[in-house]
């Protein structure tokens, strides 16, 4: 049986390095312990943007070689572009990067992991799965 793929998105990361909520730390160590994590590139970015430390930003650089870096399609940003205008035409405003995230997870075929409640309104117009 193959392991499922995940993209963990930058709100359970940061949950996870500060030990805010322990199910979540045992939910991503699970992870780590039996599935395949992709993680896009704009979510190191914010990442890095947030890091504290040299060491942080060292740590989170490691993700390039510890986990599968997702490469966005030529026309991701325009496919978020929509998904966002879809969402407004509902009335919800979403922030582009999430619309992004949810449509490089949906595009790679990644169950997406995050804390961040924008992307259960992103589910209601793209087939997202969330974890």
């Amino acid at each position: 049986m193959s392991a499922e793929r995940v993209l963990i998105d930058t709100s359970v990361w940061v949950d996870y390095f500060r030990g805010t909520t322990p199910l979540v730390s045992d939910k991503v160590d699970a992870l780590l312990a039996g599935d395949e994590i992709w993680v896009p590139m704009i979510v190191l970015a914010e990442l890095i943007q947030g890091a504290k430390s040299i060491r942080e930003v060292a740590a989170i650089e490691g993700f390039l070689e510890a986990f599968t870096i997702v490469e966005p399609g030529p026309d991701t940003w325009l496919e978020a572009a929509r998904l966002s205008r879809k969402l407004k035409g509902r009335g919800r405003t979403v922030h582009l990067i999430d619309c992004y995230i949810a449509v490089i997870a949906h595009g790679s075929g990644c169950a997406l992991f995050t804390l961040d409640a924008h992307f259960r309104e992103i589910a209601e117009v793209l087939p997202l799965r969330l974890f």
